[in-house]
């Protein structure tokens, strides 16, 4: 039933367990507030107990024995609501939680009634690590099990409750009795439709503080609740589908999503290392691969194109190709951008040369060059080339408004680092004067020569040339290559391709310079792109795996075009 604005009724339950000596100071910092509050004793010891009996202007509800914070909860709520309240605040007794938020959390309850409202922690030093990296695994299952990354966070125990929403989903499903609770309501209330939504807040370990997490026995019965979820979420996947279908993208949110999923990948990586990523990586994949039913069948279709091609032109390909592991890989290569921007992808051991291309990349001085590159592979790890030769400085020139994201989370993650983003709309003559600049400084260009960007100058138009690749002609920006043309500096196509465990850099001369005659121009940028188009299914047929446009490849978007 829907609750309106005048129904609105919240009070605060409070589970406490051995916490006497913090409660007194809790309620002081909740007075001004003047909301109900909700003791529930979980057994506590007599100390405790006599404390609790002194308090006033609360409703204190004793259990007789400890039976954990989410059975206190429970009973918490269900007073609640047999006391005629609408929602139910709930906090822990230790004080770790920022009181001073309330406001902020009853506000967003009344405009958002029937959503469960949680905190989402911001740590000082004072959280034990151990806790802090525990979070991101149940972060990581939480997805999974919902099929959604809109549950942020799932273990914080600052919420605002609906409770006849939530009492009924305990009713017919009861979550877990101790620790567990807060992140099985919370997933069981998704599932039940009931959206949550997320605050900030400020959350401290007192260093007097006292913790009931059992390091054994609560990781078991988390573990054990995760396990129960994912065989729950099985039946449910094609509502849950469902459900996200009819939801807003998340690129559509004003929110800087990109960069919390980033920062959050650079954590696990760096606090846990790759080994425990690699092995979170799994899970993570399966849940792409499950929800994104139009990557899903571009990969699927991706990979029929190159046995097909493969058989036509009598080459073996490498052993395993399917559709998760081409996920897979794509989840490494992301891993591996991060290595890059952090300096971290190290010669012999991560990365190697191909034969004759360290030669072909071998630079000159006062002479920059143009490297034409593709989607295909770990383009990102020629930031390893830094390492090779002193003062190299590579600029990615990148076709995306959000590309100052990307920007900042480097400029974040590895400050030095040998790669500097060129972020552009379009290719324009200001484009060209920018990166003649910085040739002439010696820096090196990249660019990709594989996907399309909108000129808005030219009302949407894009400007392709359309070749042979895996079979079928497929569109190529013309941008890159007169881009090149302009330029008139040493043109490289390299690839870095995943072989034999390693990153292999491939690289060979392209063109020096890349030249449109003016009598010839259409013909000649034509056989350019078809030179770029053949070496690419070369590559691409070598490490299928590594190709990473996840979309129909072979066809344009419904905008307006002007090809070859």
């Amino acid at each position: 039933m829907s609750v309106t604005l005048a129904a609105f009724r919240p009070c605060v339950v409070i589970p406490c367990y051995n916490h006497g000596a913090t409660m007194a100071s809790v309620l002081a910092r909740l007075q001004s507030f003047g909301l109900p509050c909700i003791i529930v004793d979980d057994g506590s010891e007599a100390a405790t107990k006599q404390q609790l009996a002194q308090l006033t202007g609360v409703t204190l509800i004793p259990l007789a024995t400890n039976q954990g914070k989410g059975e206190a909860v429970t009973t918490g709520l269900k007073a609640a609501q047999q006391a005629g309240f609408t929602h139910a605040i709930q906090l822990d007794a230790d004080g770790q939680h920022c009181i001073e938020d309330v406001p902020r959390f009853l506000d967003e309850a009344r405009a958002h009634p029937e959503s469960l409202i949680s905190g989402m922690p911001e740590y000082d030093d004072s959280v034990p690590k151990s806790r802090l990296y525990g979070r991101y695994i149940t972060h990581v299952w939480v997805w999974i099990e919902t099929l959604s990354l809109s549950l942020k966070d799932s273990m914080c125990g600052f919420r605002v409750y609906p409770l006849a929403a939530t009492l009924a989903v305990i009713a017919e499903h009861p979550p877990g009795k101790r620790m567990d609770f807060d992140t099985e309501i919370m997933v069981r209330l998704y599932w039940a439709g009931t959206d949550s939504r997320f605050l900030r807040t400020r959350v401290v370990y007192p260093p007097d503080g006292v913790s009931h997490f059992d390091a054994l026995g609560d990781n078991v019965r988390i573990s054990w609740m995760h396990t129960r979820l994912f065989f729950g979420m099985l039946p449910r996947i094609p509502a849950l589908l469902s459900r996200r279908r009819q939801s807003a993208h998340w690129a559509q949110v004003p929110e800087r999503k990109g960069l919390a999923g980033m920062r959050l990948m650079l954590n696990i990586y760096q606090r846990l290392g790759r080994r425990a990523f690699n092995a979170l990586l799994y899970p993570v994949v399966a849940w792409m691969w499950l929800t994104g039913s139009m990557q899903r069948k571009a990969s699927q279709q991706w990979l029929a194109r190159v046995r097909q091609q493969a058989e036509r032109q009598q080459i073996a390909l490498p052993e395993g190709l399917n559709s998760y592991r081409h996920f897979l890989r794509f989840g490494d290569a992301m891993l591996n951008k991060i290595a890059a921007w952090r300096g971290d992808i190290i010669w012999g051991r991560d990365i190697e040369f191909a034969l004759g291309s360290r030669e072909v990349l071998q630079p000159q001085a006062g002479q920059g060059k143009l490297i034409l590159a593709a989607h295909l592979g770990d383009i990102e790890a020629s930031r390893a080339l830094a390492q090779v030769e002193a003062g190299l400085i590579i600029n990615a020139l990148v076709f995306t408004d959000h590309a100052q994201r990307f920007r900042q989370i480097i400029e974040e993650i590895a400050p030095q680092a040998g790669v500097n983003l060129l972020p552009v709309s379009h290719i324009g003559p200001e484009t060209a004067m920018l990166l003649q600049d910085k040739l002439d400084a010696g820096e090196w260009v990249a660019i990709v020569g594989d996907r399309l960007a909108v000129n808005p100058q030219r009302g949407g138009e894009r400007r392709v040339c359309w070749s042979p690749f895996m079979g079928n002609p497929a569109p190529f920006p013309q941008g890159p290559f007169i881009l090149a043309a302009a330029l008139r500096c040493p043109v490289i196509l390299m690839m870095v391709l995943r072989e034999q465990g390693k990153l292999r850099i491939h690289a060979e001369h392209f063109a020096d310079p890349l030249l449109l005659p003016r009598a010839t121009r259409q013909q000649a940028l034509q056989e350019h792109i078809d030179h770029y188009a053949r070496r690419l299914e070369f590559y691409a047929l070598r490490s299928p795996l590594d190709w990473f446009n996840f979309y129909d490849f072979w066809q344009l978007p419904p905008e307006k075009e002007s090809g070859c």
